[in-house]
């Protein structure tokens, strides 16, 4: 077992952030839960680091060390949507967690859905240990609809407690049921081959980590190959213990989430590039993922 100070002992410096803007923005299409390709504006928002050490976590180098000033929040989502084009849907995306206080104020909560209020649906992140009367109080301040993503990484339960996640499945399906009984849609992000597992069982347990996740009612899983580069994953990668997913992996999880037919199921295709088999074959393989998230259906394999 990893400790957080082995962590974060493993880590580099993090980059220089700008707590009054997001370090990131843009807008894609993503099939809806309305069951159309609509656009998404996606903000990654600048705040204080997550107290939670997950072992494979690279999402701190974007963080600050002190929580950011009331009203910065705020600031941040007005000075992206200024700058990007229209979509019906956004993502508050804050490497941790949307309801942890010392990341996102509460009392930026209201300012925040004024800023959003043009928006159907609005997703957030978040820990599934901190889902609570938060949750509802932000979904009843909102004009459209709330959804929360979390990260179940795995219903491995030993590799689960390896992560250092501090959660357990009973947890998460608490958090899940939590929020569906209060009218709040729940995305989970699962990872395809996480620490302490091969190739093929990596395979299996993404697989059955999304089967776990519809039975306990998310309604959409986001299938994240799990990539180094905190410090943390290439010590494990040294000692034999991780090694990143083919894209191989990424098609054969894809459709079998698909075939499910349980609720919508993406692959994420960030930096896809490192999954390649060879620079012929990876770009169009990649293109066959991208259009089956947006149609939520198997196409032939190239």
């Amino acid at each position: 077992m990893f400790t957080d100070h082995d962590i974060l002992s493993a880590r580099t410096a993090k980059n220089a952030v700008d707590p009054t803007r997001p370090y990131a923005f843009l807008v894609e299409p993503e099939r809806t839960a309305r069951d159309r390709v609509e656009d998404v504006a996606t903000l990654f928002l600048t705040n204080r680091e997550c107290p939670f050490r997950c072992l494979m976590c690279d999402l701190w180098k974007n963080t600050t060390d002190a929580r950011v000033a009331v009203g910065a929040i705020p600031g941040q989502i007005a000075y992206a949507l200024e700058r990007l084009p229209p979509a019906r849907h956004i993502k508050l995306y804050n490497s941790g967690s949307f309801f942890d206080h010392q990341a996102v104020p509460p009392e930026d909560y209201e300012p925040i859905a004024r800023i959003v209020a043009g928006f159907e649906t609005v997703i957030v992140e978040n820990h599934p240990r901190l889902c609570g009367d938060d949750c509802r109080r932000f979904r009843d301040l909102l004009a459209g609809d709330l959804e929360v993503a979390l990260g179940l990484e795995t219903a491995h339960e030993d590799v689960l407690k390896r992560l250092n996640k501090q959660m357990t499945l009973s947890d998460f399906e608490r958090a899940v049921r939590f929020l569906v009984a209060h009218r709040v849609r729940v995305r989970a992000f699962i990872l395809l081959r996480p620490p302490f597992l091969d190739e093929q069982e990596g395979v299996e347990w993404a697989i059955r980590s999304m089967r776990f996740a519809f039975d306990v009612g998310v309604a959409c899983c986001v299938v994240i190959p799990t990539r180094a580069g905190n410090g943390m994953l290439e010590l494990l990668a040294a000692r034999g213990w991780f090694a990143p997913p083919t894209i191989d992996s990424m098609e054969r999880v894809l459709e079998a989430g698909l075939r499910m037919q349980r609720g919508r199921v993406f692959v994420d295709l960030w930096d896809c590039e490192r999954f390649y088999d060879s620079a012929a074959c990876g770009p169009p393989r990649r293109d066959r993922l991208h259009q089956m998230n947006l149609t939520q259906k198997l196409l032939p394999p190239v």
